[in-house]
């Protein structure tokens, strides 16, 4: 006889937040997480759930003008259990929401730990089950057996994706007197000081330099993924410097609303670092995603101006990502059409980021406790950042081309009439808390 309501598979974002959601709702939920049993993921460092393995940043905060700080709002109105312990461990980062990545780990397992109808497993499960309740929220790594299951029940062949992590660098080894610190446009978000990222800059030659240095550096290649399509929202610093010699110069390296403080004028390219744990030792190149072998990773990256002699906590890597045909394989609330015992959550299911993953955590958990009080949850509004992001997984996007996305205002439905594009984004949001706050459960 089964003590649990419902199984959840995967102990990440996606998985700890639909735990926490069913949990508090009074259902009793066993959480399986592969990491402490013997098993480990090419790119996690510890058995911590909730780790966060690319980036610290929930990107933007600002639920006026941007759509991710609006699923931002809504996952908070909602009870999120990751956007309660992101406030609590955030860092300074512009009006971006970043967190100490440690400190944040730290107490959502203890959170999940402590929960009296949470019993957390360190399993690793290779089968989908057969029957009773799931969420698979495996994310981007699930393990192949595992892996193998999950096709042979969908008929399909996972899509998969490269995604690479950014080096992080130890602060006192950076050169303060040839960067600086400042927030691009001296832009100020909660906690910061319009003095939030770490800037090193560069001239015209020093930034051509490194352009060559990135197109020779030997990088790694794994030739039984060829031709799988890299994510364009975590692209490799050195794919991005494929595609022209100023690609970086106007994306990542962009040095506009930066002012050197020994020339007064913005640089030709410019590097930010962000702050990545609470007692700011630890800085992330931002943008900086890499497969450049080691070596030749820290050749480069200390040619650039402050970060001669940088020393560094981690060197960038790649992992591959691996998730499902959402549109054609899932119903619009989150269940496997051909098993709908099963429903699918987080990065597996084809949405990009640490929020959007958590959102669809959210999502699967409270459709699954309506189907378990024998009611049924409607599906959030499209003009909402839940909505909008759940219609794209789950009918919205073309299957043949689907892709991992991020939530933005192109998965909304669109504006009426001609309007300047910052009234639009206001627009966008005024609607969207509207349509929020007439479909939010009781």
């Amino acid at each position: 006889m089964p003590t649990h309501d419902i199984h959840i598979i995967g102990g990440g974002l996606a998985g700890s937040e639909a735990a926490w959601q069913l949990a508090q709702a009074g259902r009793k939920v066993r959480l399986s997480e592969m990491r402490g049993s013997g098993s480990m993921t090419p790119a996690h460092q510890s058995d911590r759930l909730a780790e966060l393995v690319c980036s610290n940043s929930f990107r933007s905060d600002d639920a006026e003008r941007n759509a991710v700080g609006l699923l931002h709002a809504e996952m908070r109105a909602l009870g999120s259990l990751i956007f309660a312990q992101a406030d609590k461990h955030q860092v300074p980062a512009g009006s971006a929401l970043a967190v100490d990545r440690d400190g944040f780990a730290d107490s959502v397992t203890a959170a999940l730990a402590a929960h009296p109808n949470i019993e957390i497993v360190r399993e690793r499960v290779d089968t989908l089950p057969s029957d009773g309740l799931a969420i698979v929220a495996t994310g981007p790594l699930t393990a192949p057996a595992l892996a193998e299951s999950i096709g042979a029940a969908t008929g399909k062949d996972s899509l998969a994706f490269f995604d690479a992590i950014a080096p992080i660098v130890h602060r006192d080894s950076i050169d303060m007197d040839v960067a600086w610190m400042q927030s691009r446009w001296d832009k100020v978000g909660p906690g910061g000081t319009g003095k939030d990222y770490i800037n090193c800059p560069m001239t015209k030659d020093q930034y051509l330099a490194f352009h060559a240095g990135l197109l020779a550096g030997e990088k790694t290649e794994f030739r039984e993924w060829e031709n799988v399509p890299y994510f364009e929202g975590c692209m490799p610093i050195e794919v991005m410097a494929e595609r022209g010699v100023d690609t970086l110069r106007y994306g990542p390296m962009k040095g506009v609303g930066l002012d050197q403080p020994s020339t007064g004028r913005w640089p030709y390219a410019c590097v930010q670092l962000r702050q990545d744990n609470a007692s700011a030792t630890l800085w992330n190149m931002v943008g900086f995603q890499t497969k450049l072998k080691y070596a030749d990773q820290v050749a480069l990256f200390r040619t650039i101006p402050g970060l001669e002699k940088a020393e560094f906590a981690r060197l960038g890597g790649l992992h591959r990502n691996t998730f499902i045909r959402s549109p054609e394989l899932l119903d619009p609330t989150l269940r496997l059409k051909s098993r709908p015992n099963i429903r699918f959550a987080g990065q597996i299911t084809g949405c990009e980021g640490y929020v959007e993953s958590s959102a669809i955590g959210m999502l699967a958990a409270r459709f699954a406790i309506a189907e378990l009080s024998g009611t049924t949850l409607p599906t959030p509004p499209r003009a909402t950042a839940l909505g909008a992001l759940l219609a794209h997984i789950t009918g919205e996007a073309e299957v043949e081309t689907y892709q991992p996305m991020n939530v933005n205002f192109g998965l909304f439905p669109p504006i009426e009439g001609r309007s300047k594009k910052a009234d639009r984004k206001l627009m966008y949001t005024a609607r969207a808390r509207a349509a929020f706050a007439e479909w939010m459960p009781g």
